[in-house]
C-alpha cells in the first residue's frame, strides 16, 4: 500500500551516495544512469523506500534522505538462508533441462552457508573506508543479508556414478539491507538472483571442489560489489 508521498531535493550526501552506488551496480554496462525514482506514480514501499531504475540489482529501494556520513564502520549480520526443497514440484525452468532441483544435504549447507559467511567477512574486511564490527554503536551501519530460495542442481552422490558435467550447480537470492545499527532503521534494501555457474556458462566436471569454487564465486561476486559500493559513498566529494 502506498503511504503519502515524500516530495522535495535529496541531501547532497544523498546525491552522493545514489551516484557512486549505482556507478557501481551499472559498471561496464552501457546503459541508462540509475536514478532514485520519487515522482508522483513511484511505488514506495511499506518501509518508505523508492524504488531505484536501472538498477544491476533486479529491485532496489533506498530512502530519499538517506544519508550514511555518520558511519565509519560495518557490521554483517546473517538473518537466514532458506532451501527450496528438491523434487519435481520445485523445479525451475533452467533446472528442468539439466536435471534438479535436488535435496541439499544438511553437509552442503553448512559448506554452503560457511562460503558465504567468510567470502563477505573476508571481502568488506578488504574495505578502504570502513572497519568491519561486530558490535552496534552510533557510527556504525548494520548490513543485513538473507539467501532466499537456495537451489541445487546438484546430484546426489551414489556408488559407482559416472562423472557429472554441469553449467551450474546452484542459484539463490540475495537480499540485503542497510540499516542503522542502534535504530535499525532502514536505509536501502536490494534483491538480486544469480547462478553459481562456471565463468561463460561453460560446462565443467562437478565436484565437491569445483562446485564450491562456483559459491564462492558467486559470493564474491556479490560481496565485491557490495564493498565497493561502500568505499564510493564514503570518498569525499572533490
Amino acid at each position: 500500500m502506498l503511504t503519502e508521498h515524500v516530495t522535495g531535493e535529496f541531501t547532497m550526501y544523498g546525491r552522493l551516495f545514489f551516484a557512486s552506488i549505482m556507478a557501481v551496480m551499472i559498471a561496464g554496462c552501457a546503459t541508462p544512469e540509475a536514478q532514485l525514482d520519487t515522482s508522483a506514480d513511484a511505488e514506495m514501499t511499506f518501509d518508505g523506500l523508492f524504488p531505484i531504475k536501472n538498477s544491476r540489482a533486479q529491485m532496489a529501494w533506498a530512502r530519499a534522505d538517506m544519508d550514511l556520513t555518520p558511519f565509519t564502520k560495518i557490521m554483517l549480520q546473517g538473518v537466514g538462508v532458506e532451501y527450496r526443497p528438491g523434487g519435481e514440484s520445485g523445479r525451475s525452468m533452467s533446472a528442468r533441462s539439466s536435471g534438479g532441483p535436488f535435496e541439499v544435504t544438511e553437509a552442503q549447507k553448512e559448506r554452503f552457508e560457511t562460503v558465504m559467511r567468510e567470502t563477505f567477512t573476508e571481502e568488506l574486511g578488504q574495505s578502504q573506508r570502513f572497519t568491519l564490527v561486530t558490535e552496534p554503536g552510533p557510527d556504525v551501519l548494520l548490513v543485513r543479508g538473507a539467501l532466499l530460495d537456495v537451489v541445487s542442481f546438484v546430484p546426489p552422490e551414489t556408488v559407482g556414478r559416472s562423472e557429472i558435467f554441469l553449467t551450474r550447480v546452484g542459484e539463490a537470492t540475495l537480499v540485503i539491507e542497510l540499516r542503522d545499527s542502534i535504530t535499525e532503521a532502514i536505509m536501502l534494501r536490494a534483491v538480486d538472483r544469480r547462478a553459481a555457474e562456471q565463468a561463460g556458462g561453460f560446462m565443467s566436471n562437478s565436484n565437491r571442489v569445483t562446485n564450491t569454487a562456483e559459491v564462492r564465486r558467486l559470493a564474491r561476486t556479490w560481496a565485491r560489489m557490495l564493498r565497493e559500493s561502500l568505499d564510493e559513498v564514503a570518498t569525499p566529494a572533490e
